[in-house]
């Protein structure tokens, strides 16, 4: 189980009598960005001689804890709900995980997995993300990231940008950070099993926002050698409100945003420091000291504090987000524009989205009087925790939909008003718009994209009408991890365990031709999956799949 990277030896676990495959966890891909690293380009780790245990996650990324972890213990626990809204993880981070099938020494195809979380939270330590199955079922090589995030993955603050090449200065340092773990891939994965010519960049939610963004971005257009040769970005997007129709709700923020964030972030650490009383005594102490000093003042400061800033006086200004800056040196000003213009890494593509997408996101409804005016959610965070944990799905419910779902949004069918027409709005105004502007812009230049909607809402009661095919909910399909996570207790009962594995089969399979052939169409599969714009929707019953294709304008809840 040894094996040799350009840093020095690793020894992995033969997991292979439990899952087919062999791993090797928390390999380190760049030195823990800690202190004068803080808000700077990735650096290579310090060489090894000793063969290093991989046996085990490296830590999550420091973060705000949310429903989807960490909690204190790198793994899904009840720790996870004692530390909602508290701070977790480590900024000592940057590992890689792989997994290769055991038995097949290779060249295999490499599998390069960007995790979701809204660029704010998760980890690779998620029994969601576990690697083992799709490198089995699809015989390739299974790797996933840790990237920064939050304010430390992104941040554009003019007082760090002095000395430093335009990548770094960017901000956008967790895209820095996934780039240099597909550089790690090209290096040193052939001595795994994997083929470094043959890279499929995957990822979910964030991952795939990630992914989008990467595709144009010079470091990715411009490597040499390649380092993506297929792309496979799942519920993300990549729009400014500028390529959207009026209305629509773009996934990316403008480059101003990003500036007025890491401005206020500044003043607000000053302040709650007590360094300054206000604002206007902020850009006073900011006035009389030099960029250097004003940046390892900054960097001085916890990670605790700093994620407290941002909850405490960030969020009121609308501020607390985190993702790609379109600042023009490693995103482009529209990354639609250079996907039009052809510029941009030009790859095999095949991407996702889920049919309730918005069903996961119930507070949203509150934005607009057009999606209810009001939150479509009566539980708090850690009362959804606590209830979901262990959850027994097999057992009579122990919860009612009118314990989830305020009356206004009841009975869940109603036309226009029901929580399923008003999640399908949210779609309208977000995900379809999003998807069909970067879908149409690929199919301009290339043939070879796919899509696919994923319909799979078998859960039992009332579970399937308040989450359905909600966003993320593909995700232990395509990866084949039915263990526990977030939502498995109340979504995987012994009465849809037939068709759930059946379809979590098919997925595999047409991601794992996918990764090899550069197309997801396979014998197995049953049916042609034709390109863009029809759509091959992932869909079963309790005991087999019910795959069909169909055009783009009857998905997502549209009207034909």
């Amino acid at each position: 189980m040894e094996r040799n990277t350009i840093y020095g030896p690793v020894v992995g676990v033969d997991e292979s009598a439990k899952n087919g495959a062999l791993a090797w966890k928390g390999v380190p891909f760049a030195k823990a960005p800690l202190g004068r690293l803080r808000w700077r380009a990735p650096v290579a780790p310090e060489c090894w001689t000793a063969p290093r245990p991989a046996r085990q996650f490296g830590d999550a990324c420091v973060q705000t804890g949310r429903l989807y972890g960490p909690g204190r213990n790198n793994r899904h626990d009840l720790s996870i709900g004692e530390t909602l809204g508290k701070s977790s993880g480590s900024e000592d981070c940057l590992y890689v995980n792989i997994w290769s099938p055991a038995g097949h020494p290779g060249p295999l195809p490499v599998i390069v997995f960007v995790h979701g979380g809204s660029n704010i939270t998760g980890y690779t330590a998620d029994p969601l993300y576990d690697g083992a199955a799709l490198a089995v079922r699809a015989n390739a090589v299974v790797v996933t990231v840790n990237y920064r995030l939050g304010i430390f993955g992104f941040l554009d603050l003019a007082q760090l940008k002095a000395g430093v090449e335009p990548a770094e200065a960017s901000g956008n340092f967790a895209l820095l950070d996934i780039v240099e773990a597909l550089r790690f891939v090209n290096r040193n994965i052939a001595n795994f099993g994997g083929d470094p010519g043959n890279v499929t960049l995957m990822g979910q939610s964030a991952g795939a926002v990630n992914i989008w963004a990467l595709l144009t971005s010079p470091l990715l257009v411009a490597a040499a050698p390649t380092l993506v040769h297929r792309a496979l970005p799942l519920s993300g997007g990549v729009a400014l409100a500028s390529d959207l129709p009026p209305g629509r709700l773009p996934v990316l923020r403008p480059s101003a945003w990003h500036a007025a964030q890491g401005k206020a972030l500044l003043a607000w650490a000053l302040v709650g420091a007590g360094e300054v009383a206000d604002e206007a005594g902020a850009q006073d102490w900011i006035g009389q000291r030099s960029g250097r000093e004003v940046a390892d003042w900054l960097r001085a400061r916890s990670a605790d504090s700093l994620l407290n800033i941002v909850a405490g006086s960030l969020a009121p200004l609308g501020l607390a987000g985190s993702g790609p800056n379109p600042e023009g040196a490693v995103v482009p000003p529209s990354p639609i524009a250079a996907i039009r213009a052809g510029d941009y890494l030009k790859v095999p593509l095949l991407a996702g989205l889920t049919r309730d997408e918005g069903k996961l996101f119930p507070a949203t409804l509150a934005l607009s009087p057009l999606l209810g005016g009001a939150s479509g959610r009566l539980l708090d965070d850690a009362t959804v925790f606590s209830l979901q944990f262990d959850y027994d799905p097999d057992a009579p419910a122990r919860t009612t939909i009118e314990a989830w779902i305020p009356q206004q949004f009841l009975p869940v069918s109603a036309p226009g008003t029901g929580f399923n027409a008003r999640s399908e709005q949210l779609n309208a105004l977000l995900f379809t718009p999003n998807r069909d502007v970067m879908m149409d812009a690929l199919r301009t230049r290339q043939e070879n994209v796919w899509f696919y909607q994923f319909d799979w809402d078998e859960q039992p009661a009332p579970f399937d009408a308040i989450y359905g095919a909600a966003h993320g909910f593909d995700v232990p399909f395509a990866l084949g991890n039915f263990g526990p996570s977030m939502f498995s207790a109340a979504m995987n009962s012994a009465a849809n365990r037939k068709g759930r594995l059946a379809l979590s089969d098919a997925m595999m399979g047409c991601i794992g031709a996918f990764a090899w052939h550069g197309d997801p169409n396979h014998a197995q599969l049953g049916l042609a999956w034709p390109a863009w714009p029809s759509i091959l929707v992932f869909d079963a019953g309790p005991d087999a799949t019910a795959i069909s294709v169909i055009e783009k304008a009857t998905a997502l809840g549209e009207q034909p």
